[in-house]
């Protein structure tokens, strides 16, 4: 009976500082707003995925907080990187969400980016995004050997973007004939300067463009290739890059480089922020992206909000810095401008 009435004991008193740990929780959020940090432009992708997880997120919080949207584009979403990594306030009301390139840009050591992903608290993802280049009609590029055979004039945003890391790693490693154009604004600014005739084609997310679906139906815009070996779902006779690659060590080059696709739309807490708070916030991502309203208003919307465990990506950010050292000086001599 002791025995019995001890663990009785003990099983009460957990229950009641886990429902005290709740209720501190609930009334910290309703009395603090939550800022979510976007480290893109408005208009792209990152930005409608993240004002749409806004606007369902603070439901699902304890204490239901105002969710107050940031855009922080500057340098291809490094400077709200370093915002949420150094400077960010570390007490669960800041949630930052950056390129899903950052993870593989921490690894070769790009100069501007002060944080180290591993430090982050990993919320989850949104969508499983699939890069494609894209070609103008008329431009002369409607096949894979077009970009191997003549120059195709793409718009970039800065080295490392996601605009510009697909035509240089091809050029690199497959000796594509990429130019890139670098000075865009982000997706949305090169899709406007592609229908100008600035340039030829872009190269980014198909998600940043679902908005467009009827125009590649049509032909006005025609996807010239995929940067994935799984074919597209709604495209699946858009041929592979990897069709092209013609060694192991292209492969190994082509994988590392392209992996960060699988972050999705990342989302993180600075380091350091209370664990309580964490671990609501946590819970409360993975509840939203489970909710029949926000799925009904993304499927209208077309904005994919796939979810991606946070173990999944700590995962993934721990095989990249397992990378063998001398696929990171290849890629580093690839991509030298990572380093910048």
């Amino acid at each position: 009976m002791r025995a019995t009435t001890l663990v009785l004991t003990l099983m009460g008193a957990f229950a009641a500082t886990t429902a005290s740990k709740a209720e501190d929780v609930a009334r910290f959020y309703a009395g603090h707003p939550i800022h979510l940090v976007l480290g893109h432009p408005s208009g792209g992708d990152y930005d409608l995925g993240g004002r749409l997880l806004a606007r369902y997120l603070g439901r699902h919080i304890p204490g239901n907080p105002a969710i107050v949207v940031q855009n922080m584009p500057a340098a291809a979403s490094i400077v709200a990187t370093n915002f949420m990594y150094s400077r960010a306030p570390r007490d669960g009301t800041y949630i930052g969400s950056f390129s899903r390139n950052i993870g593989n840009q921490a690894v070769l050591g790009q100069g501007n980016l002060e944080a180290d992903p591993r430090k982050f608290f990993w919320l989850g993802a949104a969508s499983l995004p699939s890069r494609v280049c894209l070609s103008a009609q008329g431009s002369g590029v409607s096949a894979i050997e077009d970009v191997f055979q003549r120059e195709f004039v793409v718009a970039g945003s800065g080295a490392g973007s996601s605009l510009s890391i697909v035509p240089t790693v091809l050029n690199r490693v497959l000796g594509a004939k990429f130019r890139i154009v670098e000075g865009y604004a982000g997706p949305p600014d090169a899709w406007l300067a592609m229908e100008r005739g600035e340039v030829e084609g872009v190269c980014n997310s198909i998600n940043q463009f679902m908005s467009r679906i009827e125009e590649f139906r049509s032909g006005l815009v025609r996807i010239v290739l995929r940067a994935e070996e799984t074919p597209l779902a709604d495209f699946p006779n858009v041929p592979s890059i990897y069709d092209r690659v013609q060694t192991p060590e292209q492969r190994d080059l082509l994988r590392f480089v392209f992996s960060s696709v699988e972050f999705g739309r990342p989302y993180v807490l600075p380091p350091d922020t209370p664990v309580e708070r964490a671990l609501a916030l946590r819970a409360a991502f993975e509840e939203t992206l489970r909710d029949p309203e926000l799925l009904a208003e993304a499927k209208t919307a077309r904005i994919d909000m796939t979810p991606r465990p946070a173990d999944e990506l700590v995962s993934l950010l721990d095989k990249l810095y397992a990378t063998p050292r001398q696929t990171l000086d290849a890629v580093a001599k690839l991509i030298p401008a990572a380093r910048d």
